[in-house]
């Protein structure tokens, strides 16, 4: 999953979301390192990602865009499901999109200190640019694509992906919204033991 479903996943926890937003920058134990709250948002990271890149009705959207795009497929869905969660927000939250990243721009610059080195030479880029808000409308997904093609090289071809994101729209969006339901109950049951884990470590 991309950056709006992970910070989504968190249960608006503040610790958990820093955690689960920098995750990818820390590597083997690393996270350790980090308050209990952050390691849990590090942790439950980890376990979507397993959960998501294994799951079936991931696998048949990745296999749609694999001919033209390789290993890349699973890159660009990730990409594509944060737009259907942010187009379809109201149905997940109450709280509308954009006071949501609002808030949550709010805590990466309060705890700015704590974040990894590239995530703070990214989260300026990301809060100017607003790429969480964008990501509701097509040509929002085409910049991150276009971004994320630059940054292959030009190699993956991944700019030109809203064009299978147009003509298989529908089965997309099914298979997100299919997918996503059971990640939220997945992360949720992720998040209960987490905090029994950490509670049973700290008697």
């Amino acid at each position: 999953m991309n950056f709006l479903a992970h910070i989504y996943l968190s249960n608006n926890e503040n610790e958990v979301t820093i955690g689960n937003f920098i995750a990818d920058g820390i590597r083997g134990k690393h996270y350790k390192t980090f308050p209990p709250g952050i390691q849990k948002g590090i942790l439950l990271h980890r376990q979507i990602d397993t959960f998501t890149d294994a799951h079936p009705t991931v696998r048949q959207s990745t296999k749609r865009l694999h001919k033209n795009y390789g290993h890349y497929s699973g890159v660009i869905v990730d990409i594509l499901y944060d737009h259907f969660l942010a187009k379809n927000w109201k149905h997940y939250s109450e709280t509308p999109l954009e006071i949501y990243i609002q808030r949550f721009y709010k805590l990466m610059e309060d705890n700015f200190e704590i974040l990894p080195l590239k995530t703070q030479h990214m989260l300026p880029h990301m809060i100017s640019g607003n790429w969480l808000s964008t990501y509701a409308e097509i040509d929002g997904i085409q910049k991150v694509l276009n971004g994320m093609n630059r940054r292959t090289k030009n190699r993956s071809g991944m700019n030109k992906a809203t064009s299978e994101l147009r003509e298989f729209y529908t089965e997309f969006e099914t298979e997100f919204t299919s997918f996503f339901d059971e990640l939220i109950v997945f992360s949720n049951d992720i998040l209960k033991e987490l905090e029994t884990k950490f509670a049973d470590e700290n008697q």
